[in-house]
């Protein structure tokens, strides 16, 4: 399990983020753990490492990959198409 999905997310207000941004900063990359900003009780945006963030968004794509290939596996067996072999493939795109 990815360390930012362990640690516990604490929250600052917006004006709390404009005096302490440095700390907080600090906080996020040794914590892992987003520190989201509140204004009026609701929570606004949020401070992440910038690493735990690209893990984050890799982590979506690939999930978005997997969800478009579920998609079309269904796809192809309600309408009863077969798979284009791999080496057509390649020789349409010229390949080969």
């Amino acid at each position: 399990m990815y360390a930012w999905c362990v640690s516990i997310t604490s929250a600052v207000t917006v004006s709390e983020a404009r005096r302490e941004l440095a700390s907080i900063i600090d906080r996020v990359r040794v914590e892992h753990a987003p520190i989201y900003l509140t204004r009026r009780g609701r929570r606004v945006a949020a401070v992440i490492d910038a690493d735990d963030l690209d893990q984050i968004l890799e982590l979506a794509e690939d999930m978005a990959d997997i969800r478009a290939a579920a998609a079309a596996r269904a796809e192809m067996q309600a309408t009863g198409e077969t798979p284009i072999p791999w080496e057509q493939v390649k020789a349409d795109l010229g390949l080969t």
